[in-house]
């Protein structure tokens, strides 16, 4: 039995390194039916980028015969709609330029994108940890922490993008201002300069003299056998909950979900209620606060999920 047909969802997901593509079979059955990849190579400019993402649905339509009405798109940064910009993406020579308009006339057929965070969100909702979970949860917050710091916002299953959009970037308000490096968003002490893998072992060095990894520090902190490590951990678990508590006051989350390499630390999960409870209004915090399943299938899951025609308007569209 052939199970391409009018009903699925095509998602395309574009790294750094790699650009997936997804087929789901739909949104009310949504298991793969074929996955493809091609190299992203950035360094070949901009255009070579949109060549490599034609290639890709080229294929993916020799597979399956068709066309879909329309793709989702999940992309390393942001796009600004109302500029036409992307901004923000590690793929640097994207940045400044209109994806969403020239994909559109390369693939010569309609496009929603969201950036990786957004479909992190999205898919470990409809897909992943929350569903299992929580299925009746209607206000989803995902946070990936790890080279960097993201976050997604689910609103009865719909992503929030914002009139920007940048709904959900917790990563880039102020936490410690002065402290860290100063990041690409043009502040010094934003949260994905103190709570990010990279930032807290660069702090580990600075305060110690040796470079280890974050797992390493870790390690170390239970053994209870280095202060450094312990001081680091302690930096991260108060940083955490501090940054988390204004995402909480603003939207109360019904559950929180957590991606990305420094999500691994165990003590996030059992030390953090603690903290954040004093942080919060009304100092009681029950969200809560778990593991995404979906590993680094969620980004091109999430994209495929974006193009659910009835929940693709708000995100094309937004107000």
């Amino acid at each position: 039995m052939n199970d391409f047909d009018k009903y699925n969802l095509w998602g395309i997901d574009l790294g750094g390194t790699k650009i997936e593509g997804i087929v789901l079979k739909s949104f009310q059955e949504p298991k793969s039916l074929l996955r493809l990849r091609v190299p992203t190579e950035a360094h070949l400019g901009y255009e070579h980028i949109l060549h490599q993402v034609k290639i890709l649905v080229d294929q993916m339509e020799a597979k399956v015969g068709f066309r879909p009405e329309i793709i989702g798109v999940g992309t390393p940064g942001v796009y600004i709609p109302h500029q036409g910009q992307m901004k923000n993406c590690n793929a640097t020579v994207v940045n400044g330029r209109d994806l969403k308009k020239d994909l559109e006339k390369i693939l010569r057929m309609p496009l929603v994108l969201a950036n990786d965070a957004n479909c992190f969100a999205l898919a470990e909702t409809k897909l992943g940890v929350v569903a299992d979970k929580y299925p009746d949860a209607e206000v989803v917050f995902g946070i990936i922490l790890g080279t960097g710091v993201g976050g997604g916002l689910v609103v009865n299953g719909k992503v929030i993008q914002g009139k920007h959009g940048i709904g959900g970037e917790w990563g880039h308000n102020y936490l410690y201002p002065g402290e860290g490096k100063i990041c690409y968003c043009g502040k010094q002490g934003c949260n994905e300069q103190i709570l990010s893998g990279p930032a807290l072992e660069a702090y580990y060095t600075q305060q110690s003299g040796n470079q280890i990894s974050l797992q390493k520090i870790y390690e170390n902190h239970l053994k209870g056998t280095d202060p450094i490590a312990s001081q680091t951990i302690e930096r991260l678990l108060t940083g955490f909950a501090k940054a988390l508590s204004v995402v909480v006051n603003i939207v109360d989350p019904d559950v929180i979900v957590m991606g990305g390499g420094v999500s691994n630390i165990d003590s996030l999960y059992t030390e953090t209620y603690g903290i954040l409870k004093e942080m919060i209004f009304n100092h009681e915090f029950e969200t809560p606060l778990v593991k995404a399943q979906l590993g680094d299938s969620a980004g091109v899951f999430g994209a495929a999920l974006l193009a659910n025609l009835p929940n693709s308007i708000k995100i094309m569209h937004p107000a």
